[in-house]
């Protein structure tokens, strides 16, 4: 409502100087487009080096609207922003071999004797139970190209406390 009364007022004081015209003023010439490839290159090279940054602070930086930030983002350079995924943890090469080793000795064991399987078997992990504050889904999303995968995040932020979980 705000912006409807503005306009009234400004029609109103147009005619109260006398001037009746209801034509839009003629505006300075704009650009066609910046679509341009340097534009684009320029764009493509900001979101490299910042996954995270905004149309916003794309747009401030080069000088052009969000609008079409966002248009050359997404249609140019066929990206799109993705919050970050929630993982357990990222295992590393030795974890991800030595979980594949457990698991094949388990299989032998059930080959050898399938119905006294489970009898015999004690599973145990532990982990840690973290206390932090995770950052947003906001402050985790990044630019990626249609197709790429989500990024992934991991509890890794400061906590508070800790306590170890042993389950069997």
């Amino acid at each position: 409502m705000h912006h409807r009364m503005r306009t009234v007022k400004n029609w109103v004081a147009q005619f109260k100087r006398g001037d009746f015209s209801t034509c839009d003023a003629p505006r300075p010439e704009r650009h066609k487009t910046v679509t341009t490839p340097q534009i684009i290159d320029l764009i493509h090279k900001l979101i490299v080096e910042d996954l995270r940054i905004s149309a916003k602070s794309i747009a401030e930086q080069l000088g052009i609207s969000r609008e079409r930030v966002r248009f050359i983002i997404h249609e140019d350079l066929g990206m799109r922003k993705l919050s970050a995924k929630w993982v357990p943890k990222c295992l590393n090469t030795d974890q991800k071999r030595k979980r594949c080793q457990s698991s094949e000795q388990i299989l032998e064991f059930f080959r050898c004797d399938p119905n006294d399987f489970l009898s015999r078997l004690v599973a145990t992990d532990e982990t840690w139970l973290y206390h932090y504050d995770p950052e947003t889904k906001q402050q985790s999303m990044e630019w990626r190209h249609s197709g790429s995968p989500h990024p992934k995040k991991t509890p890794r932020a400061k906590f508070r406390w800790k306590n170890l979980a042993s389950i069997f």
